[in-house]
């Protein structure tokens, strides 16, 4: 077994020590003691911190990643609520490329007014029909 110290999991990882120190007060993560005053951690805390990583990157809370380790540590993901979460992407996607392809048009549109080309016209019925707005997360308000 690999034993890192706290500077380097946070040099390997990108993970600040104070992120570090904070994951292990909330139990995503745990240290296997201490080196003096240095935190020691196994070294296979690197995967869970990619782990960590990929589930925040996904949009999921650090509650609902915690959730998605069984007690002794090992990943225990909940495949539905992966399914639910690549669905809810998909859709933002989808509403994200509709809402640059309208600022794309309006950037490059020919017409003397915007008001004056139909494209503009018809992009803004879709829009108000669809409320496009751009939610970086889940957690966001939504005007549907």
């Amino acid at each position: 077994m690999r034993v890192l110290d706290i500077g380097e999991v946070a040099e390997r990882s990108g993970v600040v020590p104070s992120t570090l120190r904070y994951y292990e007060e909330i139990g995503l993560i745990a240290s296997l003691g201490r080196r003096g005053l240095r935190r020691q951690f196994d070294g296979d805390v690197l995967l869970k911190l990619s782990l960590i990583a990929m589930g925040k990157a996904a949009g999921f809370s650090l509650e609902e990643i915690a959730g998605m380790f069984g007690r002794d540590g090992r990943p225990e993901i909940p495949r539905d609520q992966l399914r639910v979460r690549a669905d809810e992407l998909q859709r933002q996607m989808v509403e994200l490329r509709t809402l640059r392809d309208v600022l794309r048009h309006v950037a490059d549109c020919p017409a003397p007014s915007h008001l004056e080309c139909p494209t503009f016209r018809k992009l803004m019925q879709a829009a108000s029909r669809e409320r496009l707005v751009y939610r970086p997360s889940r957690k966001s308000p939504r005007t549907r």
